[in-house]
């Protein structure tokens, strides 16, 4: 419990629907603790429901995310039986080592490629199936009840009850742990079947040597998505490509066989988390802005810095100075006036290059 607390107060967050957010937590953290204790030593601890917010997503429509209250996370269990093949949300392995066994297939020959996309993956894990999956590892029957409560127990939007019949609680702690349990059955198949398969969550790439083979793999994918986990492929986000053609895989955008880079969708949100750090009506020192855009830079770079972008980089660079030029001269830089402010005034307050990043 004390380590189930320390990560949950480490990553702070929101409050639950009790309205008990993390500093509260830290400040009785006794009192909590021991209440929690007697809980789960008295076997009448119940998950609170879930509070539900949305967040916008690009095409303009809603992602609906579930807050769980500050209550403790179920002990992490599984990862000895996960197969090689899954990169998400396990210690040790990242987005990029996911992008790296992509390049490796690649490099083997496996050219051709099934970009699947399973519809609507969170919201409707069937629960009877994944509680089945569960009850082959845990013998315990406290444990699935506590799984269960956290599947069962609910949102409470604008102030309503929902009760939640299929899925996982999104923004969820154990809903990522949850989701590789009931698609390690998936792993599992395919990899005994000798494809080559890259997940990480719900996105996937099967790779294959030839386009028949491709073909065939999407036949048996379907399958099992169909048959043995009760979802389904998205029709239309479903594809079969191949390096040449060009396909997305977790922000990035292969294409030409050899190049990779960021994704248009990706570039323009740093675009746009750039010209926020910018805006010319705010009342900061250059120095204030510089250093929150360094804090965007470092993120960008070091995951992006992995695909072919050394003349993205380099505008992207033009565009960082632009910006905070037009806002220096919004503030009316006396130093600078009527002249361009040249590059070296940035480096020497401290701002990051993209470019840099690469060497």
């Amino acid at each position: 419990m004390k380590v189930a607390a320390k990560q949950v107060l480490d990553k702070g967050g929101s409050a639950g629907v009790d309205r008990i957010d993390t500093e509260e937590f830290r400040e009785n953290y006794s009192v909590y603790m021991r209440e929690l204790y007697r809980e789960f030593l008295e076997d009448r601890y119940q998950p609170k429901p879930a509070l539900r917010v949305f967040i916008p997503k690009s095409d303009g429509r809603q992602r609906p995310l579930g807050i769980p209250t500050v209550r403790g996370i179920l002990e992490r269990i599984y990862e000895r039986e996960f197969c090689n093949c899954s990169f998400g949300f396990r210690k040790g392995r990242s987005q990029i080592d996911a992008i790296n066994k992509i390049e490796e297939y690649k490099e083997q020959g496996y050219k051709w490629v099934l970009d699947a996309d399973i519809k609507g993956f969170f919201d409707n894990i069937d629960h009877e199936l994944l509680i089945e999956f569960i009850r082959q590892k845990v013998t315990d029957g406290w444990v699935i009840e506590i799984i269960k409560s956290w599947l069962t127990m609910g949102v409470m939007k604008d102030g309503e009850y929902i009760p939640t019949e299929k899925g996982t609680p999104q923004g969820g702690v154990i809903s990522p742990l949850l989701a590789n349990i009931f698609l390690h059955k998936f792993d599992k198949v395919m990899t005994e079947r000798g494809y080559k398969l890259v997940r990480y969550a719900d996105d996937f790439v099967v790779m294959t040597k030839s386009k028949r083979k491709a073909k065939r793999a999407y036949e048996v994918v379907k399958e099992i998505i169909r048959e043995e986990l009760k979802l389904e492929l998205h029709p239309e986000k479903t594809v079969i490509t191949n390096f040449g053609e060009g396909f997305v895989f977790l922000g990035f955008e292969f294409i030409a066989w050899r190049y990779k880079r960021p994704r248009k969708k990706s570039l323009e949100k740093f675009k746009d988390k750039v010209r926020k750090v910018t805006k010319r009506n705010q009342p900061w020192k250059v120095e204030s802005i510089i250093k929150r855009l360094n804090a965007k830079i470092y993120g960008w770079a070091n995951y992006f810095g992995h695909g072919n972008v050394k003349t993205l980089f380099r505008s992207l660079d033009e565009l960082i100075r632009m910006r905070l030029r037009s806002y220096m001269e919004k503030k009316k830089a006396v130093m600078y006036q009527n002249k361009r402010i040249p590059n070296s005034f940035f480096r020497k307050k401290g701002l990051v290059s993209l470019l840099t990043r690469l060497s």
